[in-house]
């Protein structure tokens, strides 16, 4: 019997390489989007919607546990919060302060719609979180994947809250398990993407002495890229298939990531290395916090990888500056 599994926000920077990641392994996959689905290679789906959820779930025949995973990507569609919709989860942390209501109806009920549907099928899903539901304080990462949570800003908080919905409503199946991931780079439509491709366009207006860019030099961050994360997927669906009722013993929580570690300061040092330039308009910026902005973050949430270690999941990851 064929495997089979439904990658949620396909068209998104973390979404398509899912996608890709399961097509290469042979697997039958179906991909949903919203703003940029493009049937019939991408069905169109609101995951808010959740008659529309149903249907899809039911016309794709999504009935054997033995074959079918879902798989719920963060770093999905378009940032922009007036053209997001519950099918596209919210990863802008200042988007998310911005239109809380909004944020929660993307990051928590959708997904909770989305698990309540796949674990009434009997159908496993993976819930794609980030690093961001730990509080980040120095001395205290890495953090394992059984660590005590404290989101720092409503963005990490809203996806904490879509953990528990998913754990919660697979408490009694077991259909359902938490991959933790930090910020992305990867494959990109547009470098403003993701969070890192995003800073080769301050590089290059950086070029301008009286572009004046503070780049932030405080936050430890470990990029991670993006196809790693969508084979990263594809091991935990066949691990878990596999297993079946042995998969109960499994954890439920997973963490994910590089060991590359760089503040945007420092990333962009590495563009302007790689392109051959100077930074002569970007000036470090080491203040850290400013405790009057609305938007807390993180200094470093570095994610341990033993969960996935422990079920002898491969953890290696392609090299930053190689990558690019």
């Amino acid at each position: 019997m064929p495997k089979s599994v439904l990658v949620t926000g396909a068209t998104g920077l973390l979404g398509r390489q899912v996608k890709s990641a399961f097509e290469k392994a042979g697997w039958d996959v179906v991909g949903t989007g919203f703003s940029r689905a493009s049937p019939p290679s991408i069905v169109k789906l609101d995951l808010g919607d959740a008659a529309a959820v149903s249907s899809l779930l039911d016309e794709a025949n999504c009935q054997d546990l033995r074959s079918w995973f879902i798989v719920n990507p963060v770093y999905l569609d378009v940032p922009a919060v007036t053209e997001l919709y519950p099918g596209a989860a919210n990863r802008f942390p200042d988007k998310c302060d911005a239109d809380p209501a909004g944020a929660r109806a993307i990051n928590v009920e959708a997904s909770r719609g989305l698990v309540k549907a796949t674990s009434s099928r009997d159908i496993f899903l993976i819930y794609i979180s980030t690093d961001y539901v730990f509080p980040g304080r120095e001395g205290e990462a890495p953090y394992e994947s059984t660590a005590k949570t404290a989101p720092p800003n409503l963005y990490g908080q809203t996806k904490l809250d879509g953990e528990d919905a998913t754990l919660a409503e697979t408490k009694e199946t077991g259909l359902g398990v938490v991959l933790r991931v930090p910020v992305l780079y990867g494959p990109a439509e547009t470098n403003a993407e993701s969070a890192i491709n995003i800073l080769l366009d301050s590089v290059w207006k950086a070029q301008s002495e009286d572009s004046k860019t503070a780049m932030d030099d405080w936050a430890q961050r470990y990029p991670t890229n993006t196809e790693d994360v969508g084979r990263v997927c594809k091991d935990i669906a066949e691990k878990y298939l596999e297993a079946g009722s042995a998969r109960s013993s499994y954890p439920r929580v997973l963490q994910f990531s590089s060991e590359d570690r760089m503040t945007k300061f420092e990333a962009c040092q590495t563009f302007a290395e790689i392109l051959g330039l100077a930074l002569p308009g970007m000036t470090a910026n080491k203040a850290g916090n400013d405790p009057k902005t609305s938007v807390q973050r993180p200094f470093v949430t570095h994610l341990s990888t033993r969960a996935l270690k422990d079920l002898e999941i491969p953890v290696w990851t392609q090299d930053f500056k190689a990558w690019w």
